[in-house]
């Protein structure tokens, strides 16, 4: 992949496609394609069909997706399901038609089993059942490993699947009906802190353990990725994350102090935990030349201008 190579980053406007397009133009690479979802639906063939043919992209970056925490998961599955299958099938043999040099395919660690050795090691895919919560998008993205790993046998693409595992930073979702825990709750603590409020509510125990990984981190694993690896490297796919964990609460109580919030926190039990505990292995990443370079604390800082900014002054 060099500079002048002609670069479609599916999902640009999102958080993981922002984050590579920023990446990309930093890097100096100037040929980057890249379409609104009113411009071009993924999830119809034709229209994702004739957008490849007439662009002829040389390299594709699948970030596009439909995601959400516990709460859109569960209660949206057929759509998680439909849309996610349509629009990575949909770009995925589109890229097969016209012979894309390289395609890197985004999913997640969700698609481990709930119950799964801890760290996740790439060999523990479908080796148990999946968290009830987030099922449908999980079947979902390991249908697009198997697609690539499927396409990249018979058709001898070059076809990477990584499973980052959760994602934060800028271009983040802060709707409390749809996001993820850190956006949900940067946005809960600063509401708090800005209207008084003596407690903040938390979902479920402050137990789990979770890992989180800055999206401008992603971004850097999957440009490394394109640019120094080929499918027969990666293998069927490879995690990226930075291989720490930190429990809810601790998380929680780490943004009260960015945000600078002195009230109590609240756990509400009646609410899911999720996957007790989620690590990835990222020696394999680690053995490909890449490490994470973005901590947590600072990560978080960043991920609140980028809300102060963005979403309280918008």
């Amino acid at each position: 992949m060099d500079k002048q190579s002609k670069i479609y980053v599916a999902g640009h406007r999102g958080l993981v496609g922002s984050a590579i397009v920023r990446k990309l133009n930093a890097a100096g690479y100037s040929k980057i394609i890249t379409r609104t979802s009113k411009e071009l639906d993924l999830r119809k063939q034709v229209e994702v069909g004739v957008f490849f043919e007439e662009e002829q992209p040389e390299y594709v970056f699948l970030a596009a997706a439909k995601v959400g925490g516990i709460l859109a998961n569960s209660t949206y599955p057929g759509q998680f399901l439909y849309d996610n299958l349509m629009i990575q099938t949909n770009v995925i043999e589109a890229a097969r038609q016209i012979e894309v040099k390289k395609l890197l395919f985004l999913g997640s660690t969700c698609i481990y089993p709930k119950m799964a050795p801890q760290p996740l090691k790439e060999e523990y895919l479908l080796t148990g059942e999946l968290e009830s919560t987030n099922e449908a998008y999980a079947i979902a993205k390991i249908a697009g490993i198997k697609m690539c790993n499927a396409y990249n046998k018979e058709y001898k693409t070059n076809f990477i699947s990584v499973m980052p595992t959760n994602l934060y930073g800028p271009n983040d979702n802060f709707d409390l009906q749809s996001s993820h825990v850190l956006p949900a709750l940067i946005r809960k603590i600063h509401e708090a802190k800005m209207n008084n409020e003596s407690t903040v509510s938390v979902w479920g125990s402050g137990r789990p353990l979770r890992e989180f990984l800055h999206a401008d981190d992603l971004a850097d694993a999957c440009v490394h990725l394109m640019k120094h690896c080929d499918a027969e490297q990666v293998g069927e796919f490879i995690n990226i994350g930075t291989g720490k964990e930190i429990s809810i609460e601790q998380l929680a109580l780490l943004l009260c102090e960015v945000i600078g919030y002195e009230g109590k926190l609240v756990f509400d039990i009646s609410k899911p935990d999720g996957t007790p505990r989620k690590l990835t292995d990222v020696s394999k990443l680690h053995h490909l030349g890449w490490k994470h370079s973005i901590e947590l604390k600072e990560g978080a800082q960043d991920a609140y201008s980028w809300y102060l900014d963005n979403v309280i002054k918008s």
